[in-house]
């Protein structure tokens, strides 16, 4: 992967109406399943919705989940308990995931952003609730995923501060 593409990616929040193709959406998979996982447990699932019903019912998750009713794609990325080997690492696991699928979204000239789902009790239970999840699954975050509104909307923005940075012990 190109660095530009990691300075390129930002949230974005609005999308034009225009379908994404299954090519895109498998190649934002593909690269999902390649982050690494605590003992390659590998326990993300995806969850693919495109229905404008399911993405409005998705939207009202919370107030900061509107924009999904607005984009042609919603991917949640969800947890199984069953592929749990070190369940104490499952959200490092589903985090490197995620981040993959945003930096291929921008790879595809896609915009996306994360809304995070787990841990909040009230959000894993409406993702739960609506798409009559079993037991085992958890819901991790919804990525809202469309072509952006504002072509600048992937800019670098500059984000190195060296004050961060700590050599060999931290004061």
């Amino acid at each position: 992967m190109r660095l530009d593409v990691i300075f390129k990616r930002r949230s974005v929040r609005a999308y034009l109406d225009k379908k994404i193709g299954d090519l895109k959406i498998e190649k934002m998979l593909r690269a999902a399943m390649q982050a690494p996982s605590a003992v390659n447990q590998q326990p993300w699932e995806f969850l693919i919705v495109q229905s404008k019903d399911m993405l409005k019912m998705i939207s009202e998750m919370s107030p900061y989940s509107k924009i999904v009713s607005e984009a042609p794609l919603a991917i949640i990325a969800l947890g199984n308990k069953d592929k749990m080997i070190a369940p104490d690492f499952w959200q490092q696991d589903l985090s490197a995931s995620v981040e993959n699928l945003l930096l291929e979204a921008v790879e595809l000239n896609l915009g996306a952003v994360w809304l995070g789902v787990f841990p909040l009790a009230d959000r894993v239970d409406y993702i739960t609730q609506i798409f009559d999840l079993p037991q085992n699954i958890i819901p991790f975050a919804v990525i809202s995923i469309g072509y952006p509104k504002n072509l600048d909307s992937n800019g670098f923005v500059d984000r190195y501060d060296s004050s961060k940075i700590k050599y060999e012990k931290y004061l």
